[in-house]
């Protein structure tokens, strides 16, 4: 398998991106959606946003990577009819759009006192805008919302490509799973 894409494949840098950043998101969500329940008194309490904080940063720079990839590289032929394709091409930009809301939101709530991000103790992902008061309640609810609001669309996309695979017949999930294409 090549490691770019082409008119007809995504390449092996695209596949790996898309996947590894799906189980991240979807790993992040569980996580946030568990830790916010924690009492003070658990172990977990200060362990677990640590996690999270760190994870969401290292998904913030994959998906900075992502869309540089994306811009830079070539796309497959999109599949399906003219409305689908025109369907498929908005909600790729939706993922990329909630994706950055969810991640600069969470990283508005993190950096609301003006300190940096620790990234798993690896490097400090820096505070790039002063302490304000109230911004991490403000950046919090957005998070939450988008977060959610964000789950759904994953499972939107999810059955779409069922619809795809099941349904037409064609090759857009086997595209995206790294199988070769049926039509050259």
């Amino acid at each position: 398998m090549q490691w770019r894409n082409t008119t007809q494949q995504y390449g092996w840098v695209s596949i790996v991106l898309h996947w590894l950043m799906a189980l991240s998101i979807i790993g992040l969500f569980a996580l946030g959606a568990w830790m916010v329940n924690l009492d003070y008194y658990d172990t977990w309490y200060h362990r677990a946003p640590w996690i999270h904080r760190s994870l969401g940063m290292l998904v913030l720079i994959l998906l900075i990577f992502r869309l540089y990839w994306r811009w830079w590289n070539l796309q497959p032929i999109l599949l399906g009819k003219a409305w689908e394709k025109s369907l498929v091409l908005w909600a790729h930009r939706g993922h990329y759009i909630w994706m950055a809301i969810v991640l600069v939101s969470g990283y508005l709530i993190s950096t609301a006192y003006g300190r940096g991000i620790d990234v798993f103790g690896w490097f400090e992902f820096p505070a790039l805008l002063p302490a304000a008061k109230g911004r991490e309640s403000v950046a919090g609810v957005v998070h939450m919302y988008t977060a959610w609001g964000f789950m759904g669309y994953v499972a939107l996309h999810a059955m779409a490509a069922m619809k795809h695979h099941i349904m037409d017949r064609d090759d857009s999930l086997k595209r995206i799973l790294g199988y070769p294409s049926n039509k050259k």
